[in-house]
C-alpha cells in the first residue's frame, strides 16, 4: 500500500472481468436501473460527467458508470468511464483493490488533473456532486439536490476545459424511506452536529427485507432512470475568477433544470414539480 498510495489519484487500476461480472446484470435487473442517452459523446474530448442524485448509497450511478451492467462501453463507445469516490475507501487493503477495480479513483484535485490531462483523450470523470450531505433528501417525493454552493467541479472544467455533462436518475431517492426526527429532539440535534463536524449526515433509513412487505435494509424495486444530458461547453480558462466561475455554475444548473423539466412527467413526476437546489 505504501508504494502503490498514489494509484487512487493516477487513473486507479480498472478490470474489465470485475466490471463485466453477470452479478451487475442482476443487480441492474432487482429494481431495474435503465441508462438513457440523449446526446453522443465524442471520444475526443474529455468531459466531467455531474450525476444527481445522491440518494442513500447512489445505486443508479455505481451500476452504470462503476459496471457495464448497462453496457456504457456500447452507449457511449470510445468514453471510459472513473467514478470519483471517498478517499477513505483506498485506505483499506483488499477494499482498495475491488474499488479499484471498477474504475473508481479518489474524489481529489490531484485525481481529476490526471484524468483530464495525463490520461489522453476519451475520459469522463463521474462526480456525484451533492455527496453524502444530499443523503438527508434522498427520500420518496423529493426532488432537493445540494449544489449551490458546490462549485468545485465547475472549476475544474474551467481549469481544464472539458464539458459538463448533466446527469440525473430519476427514481434514485424512491429506492429507500427514511424515519424523520422530529425538531428538538436529541436524535435530531446529534444528526445535525454530526454533519457540521464530518459532513455526512447520519440518515435512518430503510427498506424492504427478503420478502416483499418485510422491513429492512434492501431498497425497493422500483425502476431508475438515469438520463445523461447534452455536453455544456466550457472555455479553457487556467485561473478563472470566482465571478466567472459563479456564471459557468448558473449556466450548469440552468441545462439541468431543463434536462429535469423535459423528462420528469415521463417517471412521475408532476408537471408542476420543481428541482430544488439548495
Amino acid at each position: 500500500m505504501i508504494f502503490d498510495w498514489k494509484t487512487p489519484q493516477r487513473g486507479g487500476r480498472r478490470s474489465q472481468w470485475i466490471r463485466s461480472w453477470r452479478l451487475w446484470k442482476e443487480y441492474r435487473d432487482y429494481f431495474p436501473l435503465k441508462l438513457v442517452k440523449t446526446h453522443e459523446l465524442s471520444p475526443k474530448h474529455n468531459y466531467i460527467i455531474a450525476s444527481h442524485p445522491h440518494g442513500i448509497l447512489a445505486h443508479s450511478s455505481f451500476c452504470h458508470f462503476a459496471t457495464e451492467a448497462s453496457d456504457f462501453s456500447k452507449v457511449f463507445p470510445g468514453i471510459t468511464p472513473y467514478t470519483l469516490t471517498l478517499g477513505a475507501f483506498f485506505w483499506v487493503p483488499i477494499l482498495r483493490e475491488y474499488v479499484m477495480s471498477s474504475g473508481a479513483c479518489s474524489v481529489s484535485k490531484a485525481s481529476m488533473d490526471y484524468l483530464l490531462t495525463g490520461e489522453g483523450r476519451g475520459n469522463a470523470v463521474v462526480v456525484v456532486v451533492g455527496g453524502l450531505a444530499e443523503c438527508r433528501y434522498g427520500r420518496p417525493g423529493f426532488s432537493k439536490l445540494v449544489l449551490k454552493r458546490r462549485v468545485g467541479f465547475v472549476r475544474m472544467a474551467l481549469q481544464h476545459g472539458v464539458a459538463l455533462v448533466p446527469s440525473y436518475s430519476f427514481g434514485e431517492n424512491e429506492l429507500y424511506d427514511q424515519y424523520i426526527f422530529p425538531r428538538g429532539g436529541w436524535v435530531r440535534h446529534f444528526q445535525v452536529g454530526f454533519q457540521r463536524l464530518v459532513h455526512v449526515y447520519p440518515c435512518a433509513f430503510y427498506g424492504r427485507g427478503f420478502t416483499e412487505n418485510s422491513w429492512g435494509l434492501l431498497p425497493y424495486r422500483r425502476p431508475v432512470t438515469t438520463i445523461v444530458g447534452e455536453p455544456l461547453p466550457i472555455p479553457k480558462i487556467e485561473n478563472p475568477s470566482q465571478e466567472t466561475v459563479n456564471k459557468y455554475h448558473a449556466l450548469y444548473i440552468k441545462a439541468l433544470r431543463k434536462l429535469f423539466d423535459e423528462h420528469k412527467t415521463q417517471y412521475g413526476i408532476s408537471e408542476t414539480q420543481e428541482l430544488e437546489i439548495i
